[in-house]
């Protein structure tokens, strides 16, 4: 008997793929050129609500056309079998395995750092460790990939909440931090920091999308897609403004300004020494949920390109239990890669920017298949629609400009990553499988 994914392991695919590098690292950078409370706060409420109108707009993407793969499966149905081809090209190169990257060299950066004496060296070392553990495990079956990701999801919110209740509890000297608006902030909300800062949120939101990609493992997805995606991202938007209101409450800005580690900075402030150590520790540990279901979520998109592409059918090869083992192991070694070759911060926000371009064409999708196909049966339809696909659009729309501008580097590299699928796609020929 075929086993499937339950709507409690989605969910938890869900948070588990959100909460991760981004939100304990992304404060340090924003604090580099933003120092009052509101808009950093802002900042984080903004990413919830687009993350809340991209989750509803792909409620009703996944439950009209329900088959894994995410963006790949949208864009290809929606726009062409290029365009399609490409998502899976870039969930490959960067949109599982850069993330993955990330998550590792954190969870390795907050495992030595709770080790008194351990230097950097053993980063990118011990980075690479946690990448094979968690493919090893989720290479098995998918019953023991998802009981271990939602057993690692709940210790991952029960620890984040004990951390914020005691940190605010024994926290020495609290920091003030305004919640309104304070004189000085509209200008800085309408600057260039501002939109810049917020593709670091956006890279920390990236994963409220996850659940699509295991769509059509689930037993019903035009059901239980939508019931999965708007309360995963909602629960996600409170812990992560609650995290950064309690960063910001426990240490001084100018210790945070610039660092990675902001959680384990706020920790020693607000616990000393040796509780910083052992906060650190406990991060690393939450951590592993989210390099774990990206290692579960990101290659269903790779065996999808692999049944519809014969120069790809490798990648199609799955177990007895129907886990795509070659597409799993293949995101791997491209995360193993980035751990190796790439430093963390271009990883942010190279990712970041290439990820939010991919959601915004398959929200746009929801336009054009409404238009193209109004008869296509749609068991959900987005809420307050058509206003949260445009405010999904707009918010996405304005932080890509920003990071354009700011980060053209990053921009013409992201840029080449979707031009080597375009000629992958043509030199391959693509020839779709035939049934």
């Amino acid at each position: 008997m075929a086993q499937f994914y339950t709507p409690r392991t989605a969910t938890a695919i869900i948070i588990a793929n959100m909460i991760g590098t981004g939100v304990f690292t992304s404060l340090g950078f924003q604090l580099i050129d933003i120092q009052n409370g509101f808009p950093i706060l802002l900042l984080w409420v903004l990413g919830g609500v687009a993350a809340f109108c991209g989750a509803v707009s792909y409620g009703e993407l996944g439950a009209a056309l329900p088959r894994s793969g995410g963006e790949y499966n949208f864009l290809g149905r929606i726009y062409h079998p290029m365009a399609g081809f490409i998502s899976g090209w870039v969930s490959a190169t960067v949109g599982f395995a850069a993330p993955t990257a990330a998550v590792a060299i954190a969870f390795a950066t907050y495992a030595l750092a709770g080790i008194p004496g351990m230097g950097e060296a053993g980063v990118k070392p011990l980075a690479v460790i946690l990448v094979i553990a968690v493919t090893l495990i989720h290479v098995r079956n998918r019953r023991d990939s998802g009981r271990f990701q939602f057993s690692f999801t709940v210790l991952k919110i029960v620890l984040i909440l004990i951390f914020c209740t005691l940190a605010l509890i024994f926290v020495p000297e609290p920091q003030t931090v305004h919640v309104l608006p304070q004189a000085g902030d509209v200008s800085t909300v309408t600057g260039m920091a501002f939109g810049v800062s917020l593709i670091f949120v956006t890279y920390a939101y990236t994963g409220w999308n996850a659940a699509t990609y295991v769509s059509g493992e689930l037993e019903n997805p035009q059901r239980d897609l939508p019931r999965v995606l708007v309360p995963g991202t909602a629960v996600v938007t409170f812990l992560y403004v609650l995290l950064n209101y309690v960063f910001m409450k426990v240490a001084p800005v100018e210790a945070m300004a610039g660092e990675v580690e902001i959680a384990a900075i706020a920790a020693k402030h607000a616990f000393g020494e040796s509780g910083g150590r052992l906060t650190a520790i406990m991060l690393a540990v939450l951590l592993v949920s989210s390099a774990s279901a990206m290692t579960l979520a990101g290659p269903r998109a790779l065996q999808m390109v692999g049944e519809d592409f014969r120069a790809l059918r490798f990648l199609s090869a799955v177990s007895t239990d129907g886990v795509p083992r070659v597409a799993i192991l293949v995101q791997s070694l491209i995360a193993v890669i980035f751990i190796i070759t790439s430093s963390f911060q271009f990883v942010v926000v190279f990712t970041g920017a290439i990820l939010a371009f991919n959601s915004f064409l398959a929200v746009a999708g929801v336009f054009v298949l409404r238009r193209r196909e109004p008869d296509l049966p749609r068991p959900y339809t987005a809420f307050l629609y058509p206003l949260t696909p445009l405010l999904f659009l707009a918010i996405t729309a304005f932080t890509l400009i920003y990071v354009v501008l700011d980060n053209p580097l990053q921009a013409v590299v992201g840029l080449g990553v979707i031009g080597s699928g375009a000629v992958f796609y043509l030199i391959s020929k693509a020839v779709p499988v035939q049934d």
